[in-house]
């Protein structure tokens, strides 16, 4: 795959499908690309989880450029795989199971071995993340609760935290990319940013972003963080999508991270059912992924084209209908190539797409 450069908004685009992955055997629920594949002659690696109980491993072949699969891990979930992380090194797989476990795998060569099963939760496990520097992980689940867990020596995991704050069933846990910052979306249609308190080592919760924060009506399904972290936005059960901003420099050493997050704008009218996966490229552009099988694009109009008397506005610049035959879970961009997207659904498909300009 090469990277046909930025993406800009002076063209239209579409979205041109590249492969369909075949494979599983139940709905595909989550996705996660390798992020040390895909550049200087290392092919893109993909992982996905299902509700077969089976993690795959899709590698794309150098020579062909078509996606194979080169890898099932099964046999150790024995319920749905709702979720999967790779840690920053490309090194570690973790997947989060409604059998209540979280399972870390090793690759090495080209075997995966499970090293680790880390258990706490009452129920099931709804999504795992591991932060930027590959030394926490966090996960949460239908126990309304979110854990943190310190990566030691030896495939030892120890749970730091235990978060409890949400009043229902956390959807996803997500590290912000360059600092220890925690968002955590839940059924209580809350939003949740969690840091750890520098004098007592407790992590804590720092800003509740509800309706008061002219917050979502419904459940928070997802949520993901431009490429500077900066900005998030998230998507909803009320078929809305919101763009979240903080005006401080988060890396800044001393800066408080405290009521750090402000709500900048809404898109709605673009999906007409609940909007189930939302994940910003590196390039600035938005996917949104919906149970009306749909896939739409979004991007930010620059400041010298748009009035900005009401603040940023984003233009949808894509839409892709009938994506999937079935409830679309999850669309994410390559990390390395930024014109490449993945999306899964409940009709247990996985499908590449490439980003084009419409000359």
């Amino acid at each position: 795959m090469e990277n046909e450069g930025t993406v800009g908004l002076d063209c239209n685009f579409e979205l041109k499908e590249v492969q369909k992955l075949e494979g599983h055997t139940d709905r595909v629920w989550g996705l996660a690309w390798n992020p040390v594949t895909g550049l200087a002659g290392v092919p893109s690696v993909l992982a996905s989880c299902s509700g077969d109980k089976t993690v795959r491993i899709w590698q794309q072949a150098a020579a062909t450029g078509s996606w194979e699969c080169k890898a099932v891990l099964d046999e150790t979930h024995t319920r749905t795989v709702r979720s999967c992380a790779w840690s920053p090194s490309g090194k570690m797989l973790a997947t989060a199971s409604f059998d209540a476990t979280t399972a870390i795998w090793e690759n090495v060569g080209d075997d995966f071995e499970c090293v680790a099963t880390l258990e706490g939760h009452e129920n099931e496990v709804k999504s795992v993340c591991w932060n930027s520097s590959g030394s926490l992980l966090a996960t949460c689940g239908r126990d309304k609760s979110v854990w943190i867990w310190e990566v030691q020596p030896g495939h030892e995991f120890e749970c730091v935290s235990v978060l409890q704050g949400h009043t229902q069933d956390v959807k996803m846990v997500l590290w912000h990319p360059s600092i220890d910052l925690l968002v955590s979306v839940s059924y209580d249609n809350t939003i949740k940013i969690w840091a750890e308190d520098g004098e007592s080592d407790d992590w804590h919760c720092v800003q509740t972003l509800g309706d008061s924060f002219s917050g979502h009506s419904s459940t928070v399904w997802a949520v993901s963080f431009n490429s500077t972290g900066d900005k998030m936005v998230t998507c909803s059960d009320d078929l809305t999508l919101k763009i979240w901003d903080t005006s401080l420099d988060l890396t800044a050493s001393g800066s408080d991270s405290s009521g750090l997050w402000r709500h900048l704008c809404t898109l709605s009218g673009y999906h007409d059912r609940t909007i189930f996966s939302v994940h910003w490229s590196r390039d600035g552009v938005i996917a949104s992924g919906a149970g009306d099988d749909t896939i739409r694009l979004f991007k930010e109009i620059p400041s010298d084209v748009h009035l900005q008397v009401n603040g940023p506005s984003y233009n949808m610049i894509c839409k892709k209908e009938k994506v999937h035959s079935m409830d679309v879970n999850s669309v994410q961009w390559h990390p390395k190539v930024p014109t490449i997207l993945a999306s899964a659904s409940d009709d247990g498909y996985i499908k590449i797409w490439e980003l084009k300009a419409i000359s």
